[in-house]
């Protein structure tokens, strides 16, 4: 079973090879895996929303899946009333989960963010904050879901993640 899932892992990147001179596609190599960004030419530049239409981590690794993060500070899990605040915390928690892994965002592939009464000033806040972690704009696959309520009271936003860390030699 282990050597279809490989084969088929091997067949999916030669096929994403094949496919590159017909969209745009990043390469990456970061410190421990090389990620693969695709925006196709034929749809919108999602660059300016901050995130990208594909990614894929390629090589021998494993994936990272990242529960939620919120936006809450310190131990106490603080709460601020502020949306800004929450996001700026949403995005230093999820770079704290990510380098007990010795990962950074580079590794990231797809983020799902979920933002309570979610509106374009959200949406707004939410680019300008993941454009100042993503310094160099290459961005994973993400979707943002609006939502009525989270876990707790007072949280307004919540990222989770999936990243990929290659394998050690």
């Amino acid at each position: 079973m282990k050597r279809i899932v490989s084969s088929l892992f091997a067949v999916c990147i030669g096929f994403s090879a094949f496919s590159q001179k017909h969209d745009n596609t990043k390469l990456k190599q970061t410190h421990m895996a090389t990620v693969i960004h695709k925006n196709p030419k034929t749809l919108f530049d999602p660059t300016p929303f901050a995130f990208a239409h594909s990614t894929i981590g390629e090589g021998d690794g494993k994936y990272v899946f990242i529960s939620g993060q919120s936006g809450g500070e310190g131990l106490e899990h603080h709460l601020s009333k502020d949306f800004r605040t929450q996001v700026r915390y949403s995005l230093k928690n999820l770079e704290t989960v990510l380098a007990e892994y010795q990962l950074g965002v580079e590794d990231v592939l797809k983020l799902t963010i979920l933002i309570v009464d979610h509106d374009e000033e959200k949406l707004k806040i939410w680019s300008e904050e993941v454009h100042k972690v993503w310094k160099n704009n290459e961005f994973p696959a993400s979707t943002l879901i609006p939502v009525p309520k989270l876990a707790l009271d007072g949280m307004m936003i919540e990222v989770d993640a999936v990243a990929f860390m290659k394998k050690s030699k």
